[in-house]
C-alpha cells in the first residue's frame, strides 16, 4: 500500500512473538501537532540501521489526500482514508479540539476494535474514544485540565486523571502532551520488551519511563475559604507553617469551640483542619524545592514536617514523586546544589 512503511519480518525473531507491526493512526481537523507528532516519531521513524523493527505505518484522515486543519495553523495532508484503520494491530487516535465527530470515523475506530485492534489515544484524542463507545467502564486518562470534562461528557468511563497513561488491555490512553511519549513507549515496552522501548527512547533522547504521575505538574492553588470567619487564622497559619498547630489552640485563637472550629473549617474549606495544613505544607515544600537550594532537612524544617523522611512521606503521598525528583524535574536555578 502506497505510503505505509512496511515491518520488515527479519527483524522479529530477535523480539521472540511480535504483536505489534502495523499502526495506522486517526487524524481530524483542530489536530494537535506535537502529540501528532510524537505518535510519528514512536511508531513512524525508520531505525532499521539501529536494527529495531519498522512498522508497517499509516496516517489516515476521512478521505485520503484531504488535507486535515491543525491548532498550529499548518495541514497534515493523510495518504490514507479510514479503510486503512480497521485492519492495523494498533490503531492511535491524535488529540484534536474538536468536540463533535464524524460518524464514520467513529464507526471504523468500533470495527478496529472489534477486529482486535489495540486501541491508543493521546491527550484529548480519548474524547473521540468516548464519542465512539469506547470507554464504558474502561480506565483511561486525559491531561489533567480535560479530566473534569471527561468525566461529565462521558460519566460511564473510569477516568484516573494523576496517571501519566493507564494500561487497561487493548485500551491504551496517555495524557497530556508529553505524557503520549510514555504511553507509546509504554506500548511498545509492553508489545516489543524493554530493550526495544529503552533504545527508541535514547534515540529521541527521552526517559524510558518517567517516575509519577500527572499530580507533580498540577498548579495546586491555596484553598480559600468561602466567609471571613476564618480567614485571619486561615493567614496566620500560612505564616506559621513551621510550628506544630492543633485543633484546640486554633480554636481558641477563632474564639470558637473545638467542635465549632472543625465544623466551621470544613464548611469553609471544605477539609479537615490537618488535611489543609499538610496540604499547605506540601505546595510551601514544593516552592522552596523550586526556587531554593535548601537540603531537604532544611526544607523539612521549613515546611513543617519537622524530618526529612516526613516530607518523603507526605510529598510522595500528595505528587506521586519524592522531592528529590520532583527538584530535579522543576527546579528554576538548575545550577545551584542542593546543601
Amino acid at each position: 500500500m502506497p505510503g505505509r512503511i512496511s515491518l520488515d519480518r527479519a527483524f522479529l525473531p530477535s523480539y521472540g512473538r511480535c504483536m505489534l507491526r502495523s499502526v495506522s493512526v486517526l487524524v481530524l481537523d483542530e489536530l494537535a501537532v506535537f502529540e501528532f507528532g510524537v505518535l510519528c516519531e514512536v511508531f513512524g521513524v525508520d531505525r532499521s540501521d539501529d536494527g529495531l523493527p519498522v512498522f508497517d505505518w499509516a496516517i489516515c484522515g476521512l478521505e485520503a489526500g484531504r488535507p486535515v486543519s491543525t491548532k498550529s495553523g499548518v495541514t497534515v495532508t493523510p495518504e490514507h482514508g479510514l479503510d486503512a484503520l480497521p485492519g492495523a494491530d494498533l490503531v492511535c487516535v491524535a488529540a484534536t479540539a474538536l468536540r463533535e465527530f464524524p460518524p464514520e470515523a467513529l464507526a471504523a475506530l468500533r470495527e478496529a476494535r472489534d477486529r482486535g485492534a489495540t486501541i491508543l489515544s493521546v491527550c484529548s484524542g480519548v474524547f473521540v474514544l468516548g464519542a465512539a463507545g469506547l470507554l464504558d467502564g474502561r480506565r483511561c486518562t486525559v491531561h489533567w485540565k480535560h479530566a473534569d470534562e471527561l468525566r461529565h461528557t462521558h460519566p460511564e468511563a473510569v477516568v484516573e486523571e494523576d496517571a501519566l497513561y493507564v494500561d487497561d488491555g487493548d485500551l491504551v490512553t496517555g495524557a497530556g502532551t508529553a505524557a503520549g511519549i510514555d504511553a507509546c513507549l509504554h506500548l511498545v515496552r509492553r508489545e516489543l520488551g524493554g530493550s526495544v522501548a529503552n533504545r527508541i527512547a535514547r534515540r529521541m533522547v527521552v526517559p524510558p519511563q518517567r517516575e509519577g504521575g500527572q499530580r507533580q505538574f498540577i498548579e495546586l492553588p491555596v484553598p480559600e475559604c468561602t466567609a471571613d470567619s476564618l480567614a485571619p487564622v486561615l493567614a496566620w497559619l500560612l505564616e506559621n507553617l513551621h510550628d506544630e498547630h492543633t485543633v484546640a489552640a486554633l480554636a481558641r485563637r477563632a474564639a470558637m469551640s473545638e467542635r465549632t472550629f472543625a465544623r466551621r473549617f470544613v464548611e469553609e474549606t471544605g477539609t479537615t483542619p490537618h488535611r489543609w495544613i499538610s496540604a499547605q505544607r506540601v505546595l510551601h515544600a514544593r516552592t522552596l524545592l523550586e526556587e531554593t537550594d535548601l537540603g531537604m532537612d532544611a526544607v523539612a524544617a521549613r515546611a513543617g514536617f519537622g524530618t526529612a523522611a516526613l516530607l518523603r512521606h507526605h510529598f510522595r503521598r500528595a505528587l506521586g514523586v519524592a522531592p528529590a525528583d520532583y527538584r530535579s524535574t522543576f527546579r528554576c536555578n538548575r545550577d545551584a546544589q542542593p546543601a
